[in-house]
């Protein structure tokens, strides 16, 4: 299998969410920018080595068709939106996910930083989450956030595409992003009893409550999903909690990773549509969508040797110069007595300098 992007890592104790939409004309740069990976990470990692910093870039389906000509991962879609008899899941813009974590959030917030200002000009970031480890693992609700998450060669195989999913795209993966605000105060009115009934676990051990007491629209039975064969489907979860007190603004960032879509898409029907013994996820009362995006996260691999460009986009050996790192990249042609190093975003390893 192909060296996928680090997905199954454990929780660290922060992370930051980027989404992206590419400007018009913006193509070259970004596939510049994508090129760089995992040069980025490792240009500030390298100095933070204590901090387990990882960057996970996901590709959306719009962009990939802006972006690259070819094959293209054969569940690769827009996430669809969701209407439901009383809460709805709203499918939003995002051409580009930059999910980066670690365990301190200065590094993260660097890498972030270099991420924006590399596109500044060529893409415009459409979200901007950072998240925070709560207590152990737990969301702004109380709860234990993940426990069902497989680990070991299920979570392998339940997030990374085989070749028999997708012969050109193993290794890869999919992801899913939604960003849900909690009104607390109504949350906080139940007694925990009834917290627990939302939830379908009990709140301070994390055991999950006998079928007998789980209401049907707990938020455990709306997300079991299993195959005709009675097998149950896995994803893995990577949620963080996020909020500013000032202006009582909590929630949480949903972000799950699977090698098929129709998993993650599947639960979010039951949740949002309902089922035959319940009309919705009774946790949507608590927790609202505020947006949604599906993107497909390529192998390693995959960024050193992008498919070919579409033929509109720039040439890719025109100048395509950052405002932010021109006059670095002036000065250094200066000293070589040449001009501007053509194709080169100047970022990391100087791609185009001259010698």
């Amino acid at each position: 299998m192909a060296e996928p992007q680090r997905v199954l890592e454990p929780l660290t104790a922060a992370a930051i969410f980027l989404v992206v939409t590419i400007d018009e004309g913006g193509e070259a740069a970004v596939r510049d920018l994508l090129t760089q990976h995992p040069a980025l990470q490792k240009s500030v990692g390298f100095r933070n080595p204590d901090t387990e910093l990882n960057l996970v870039i996901g590709i959306g389906s719009d962009a990939w068709d802006r972006l690259f000509t070819g094959t293209k991962p054969r569940e690769l879609h827009k996430l669809p939106a969701y209407d439901g008899p009383k809460h709805t899941a709203p499918s939003t813009p995002g051409d580009l996910l930059f999910h980066i974590r670690g365990e301190d959030h200065g590094p993260c917030f660097e890498l972030a930083k270099m991420i924006a200002t590399s596109l500044r000009g060529y893409a415009t970031v459409v979200e901007e989450t950072a998240g925070f480890r709560y207590y152990d693992k737990r969301d702004l609700l109380g709860f234990v956030d993940g426990t069902a998450n497989p680990i070991g060669d299920e979570a392998v195989q339940s997030v990374y595409i085989c070749p028999e999913l997708d012969p050109d795209f193993v290794g890869g993966s999919y992801v899913v992003t939604q960003k849900y605000t909690h009104p607390l105060e109504k949350w906080e009115a139940l007694t925990i009893e009834e917290q627990e009934r939302v939830i379908g676990r009990t709140k301070l051990s994390d055991y999950e409550l006998p079928d007998s007491v789980k209401p049907p629209s707990s938020h455990i039975i709306m997300n079991t999903i299993n195959d005709p064969d009675g097998v149950q489907r896995q994803i893995v979860r990577a949620n963080m909690p996020f909020g500013t007190v000032g202006t009582a603004y909590f929630g949480t960032f949903y972000i799950a990773y699977c090698n098929t879509p129709s998993v993650i898409e599947r639960m979010l029907e039951r949740m949002f549509l309902g089922t035959a013994d319940a009309p919705y996820d009774r946790i949507l009362d608590f927790s609202v969508a505020q947006s949604g995006s599906l993107f497909f996260v390529p192998p390693i691999e995959f960024f050193g040797n992008l498919p070919a460009a579409p033929a509109d986009v720039a040439n890719e050996s025109d100048p395509v110069v950052i405002p932010a790192f021109e006059p670095v990249i002036r000065a250094n042609a200066a000293a070589e007595g040449s001009g501007p190093a053509a194709g080169s975003l100047g970022i990391g390893s100087m791609k185009g300098s001259q010698a």
